[in-house]
Formats: structure tokens, C-alpha cells, sequence
């Protein structure tokens, strides 16, 4: 809009994720926030979107609404509104605005060379609340996937930025693999992913070793897998995990080696359980993602400290 102000607008909404309304409405009005806050921005306003049966409960419509303006209240973003429609199926989530400096935006383009990747949340929300809906989950590892799933990527996107980031997304419906690899693309560059590394939910792993994967797994595993290369010690739930979606998922986004230990001290004073998960090679002769049967320790934080700099194999 100025040479000091960049405008952002967004639209999110989807059918429930969990049973409880007020749940849903949080982790949907997260969920529409979060776009503004991958792209580098702070919501100013939200407008409801919504779409509820005839015969829904007038209680359960309250909640969810509720549920949506009160994580807005908590990002300081008034809910102004919005439109309703009668629909067989529930959809709920938020038209957002958002404004930012425009020096500070965070562009899918803006990978550079050397950077570590550092990830903001854990993944498998989609394969928790896929086996919620076929009561395979423990009560324990549903309420771990709704807490992550309702938490903003506020803290997050403002440590980044005073970290000078200035390449980043948000992790949902294309899986890790499928947000990463356009981070990777439309930067003209490639990544290493450290397997051992990567964060999951309590109760992920098995649960999709138990066949509790969301159908967008397929879907995005259909579409993405040409691009990436496993390293043989992965086993197939590894690397379906890769690409199942996620809901309300963290910040992904390249820091700077010399930046990142004060950028994982701020993220930890904020609550914040971040992780560094890889890092930026150039294209030449490599796919759009390696992803190596290691765990890093150059960005390992001790003690809210950042110590040494070697990658070491998963079994040393």
C-alpha cells in the first residue's frame, strides 16, 4: 500500500477436525491466522466464514464461534462480522487482513544457499485426528494434537523476524513434503531434511503404523514422491508421515547459521518447541528434497545454547 506498509489477505476454512465445537472454532480461526503470520504479518481484522446445518444446535453453533473469537481476541484481531450459509456439513474458519512492513515479508522465493531449516511444531496432527475419528487414539495424544493444533505462530513468526527470515511457510494440507519442496522450487534451490530430527506428536508414529493415515497422505504422496529421495534406512511409515497433511501446522523457514542461536532463545523464551530440521543446498544435480537417516547436532540448543556444528548418523 506504501513504501512502508504491504497489505495481506487470506481465507481459511474447513469440516471439523475434533468433536469439540469450541476446538474446532480455535483451531480453525488458528488455522486462517496462521497465513498471516507465514507471510511475515500481524491480523488485524477477521470476518467469519460459516456454513452449518438447519438443524445444528444453536449451543454448538455459540461454541464454535466462540471458540473462533476467542483465539482472535488472543492474536489483538477483532472478528467484524462475517457471512453464514446452510450446508449439510459444518465449515467454519475466517477471512483474515493482515498488514506488514514490506521489507519484512516472508517470500517462498527468498531461500538462500546455507540456510538451516528450523520448524516450529511438531507434525502428524492429521494422523492423530484421523485415528480420533476411528477411536484409536489415547485421550492423552488427542489433547497433545488439539493444543498444538489451537496455538498461533505469532511468537514464532516475530522471532523469525527479528531474526531477519526472510523465507518461510506454514506447514498443513501439502504435508512437510509438499511446503517444503515449494520453499525449495521457487527458490531455485534444494533441501536436506535430518530425518531424526524432524518433531511428532505423542502417539504419531504408531498411530500410523496402524494405517490411521489422513487420504490426503495418498494424495500428496502421489503427487510430490518423484521429487523426494529417502535414504534406504527409512521405513515406510517414515516417509508416509513425510507427506501426510497437516492442520494448523507450525512455521517452516531458513535462518542463517549466525542468527539461528539467538533466533532458538527467543523462540524458547516464548514457549515455544522448535526445531532445526535441515538445511539449503543448491540445485545442481539433486532432487527438490534428500531426506538423510541423520539428526543434527550443529543446531542441537543445550541449554538454550547452540553447540558445535557436524550432522552425525542416527546410529552413532
Amino acid at each position: 500500500m506504501s513504501d512502508s506498509q504491504a497489505l495481506i489477505f487470506t481465507a481459511d476454512f474447513f469440516t471439523p477436525v475434533v468433536d469439540d465445537p469450541c476446538a474446532f472454532g480455535a483451531i480453525a480461526a488458528a488455522n486462517a491466522l496462521s497465513d498471516v503470520y507465514a507471510t511475515g504479518g500481524e491480523p488485524i481484522l477477521a470476518l467469519n466464514l460459516a456454513a452449518f446445518p438447519p438443524d445444528l444446535e444453536e449451543e454448538t453453533v455459540a461454541d464454535i464461534l466462540r471458540g473462533g473469537a476467542e483465539k482472535a481476541l488472543e492474536a489483538g484481531c477483532p472478528v467484524a462480522g462475517g457471512h453464514t450459509i446452510m450446508d449439510p456439513e459444518p465449515k467454519y474458519g475466517m477471512a483474515v487482513a493482515g498488514i506488514a512492513r514490506p521489507d519484512e515479508l516472508f517470500l517462498k522465493t527468498a531461500l538462500r544457499e546455507g540456510d538451516l531449516l528450523v520448524l516450529t511444531k511438531p507434525l502428524g496432527t492429521g494422523v492423530v485426528t484421523t485415528a480420533a475419528k476411528e477411536d484409536r487414539a489415547e485421550a492423552g495424544e488427542i489433547a497433545e494434537a488439539v493444543a498444538s493444533m489451537k496455538r498461533l505462530n505469532r511468537d514464532a513468526a516475530r522471532a523469525f523476524k527479528n531474526a531477519g527470515v526472510r523465507a518461510a511457510t506454514d506447514v498443513t494440507g501439502f504435508g512437510f513434503a509438499g511446503h517444503a519442496l515449494e520453499l525449495a522450487d521457487k527458490s531455485g534451490l534444494a533441501l536436506e531434511v535430518f530425518a531424526r530430527s524432524l518433531p511428532f506428536l505423542p502417539g504419531a508414529r504408531r498411530l500410523a503404523a496402524e494405517g490411521s493415515l489422513p487420504g490426503g497422505a495418498l494424495r500428496n504422496r502421489s503427487y510430490y514422491a518423484s521429487r523426494v529421495e529417502f535414504a534406504p534406512a527409512l521405513d515406510e511409515v517414515e516417509r508416509a508421515l513425510f507427506f501426510s497433511p497437516e492442520t494448523s501446522g507450525g512455521l517452516l523457514a531458513g535462518i542463517r547459521e549466525e542468527r539461528l542461536e539467538t533466533c532458538m532463545r527467543e523462540l524458547r523464551a516464548a514457549g515455544v518447541k522448535a526445531s532445526v530440521v535441515g538445511r539449503v543446498l543448491p540445485r545442481v544435480n539433486r532432487p527438490g528434497i534428500r531426506v538423510v537417516d541423520a539428526c543434527v547436532v550443529d543446531a542441537c540448543v543445550v541449554d538454550a545454547c547452540v553447540v558445535d556444528a557436524c550432522v552425525v548418523d542416527a546410529s552413532g
